[in-house]
């Protein structure tokens, strides 16, 4: 079976506040079937426009994904990254 992929790209504009939405949502989100495979770290944008964090994190399977990040706990954490950052969340079946 395919796994599911929340993949996110995040420009902070609160470095202090958004430090919280971290802290809280890993917790759940590993609760919840997730392995952060990429949080931040180094990355050059060549081709095309982009923000400036990406993240993948990687569930068993796309429904799991999809369930992960609609998950009401987790939903009230994420306003804390939506009040502080611009972001672009996709959920994705991987091969």
């Amino acid at each position: 079976m395919p796994k599911g992929y929340i993949i996110a790209h995040i420009t902070v504009k609160n470095p202090e506040a958004y430090r919280e939405y971290v802290e809280r949502d890993t917790p759940i989100l590993e609760g919840l079937g997730g392995r952060f495979i990429v949080r931040g770290g180094r990355s050059e944008t060549v081709e095309g426009e982009c923000l400036d964090r990406h993240v993948i994190i990687e569930f068993p399977d796309y429904e799991t994904a999809l369930r992960a990040y609609h998950d009401p706990a987790y939903q009230e954490v994420a306003q804390i990254r939506k009040d502080n950052a611009e972001s672009v969340i996709v959920v994705v079946e991987g091969t």
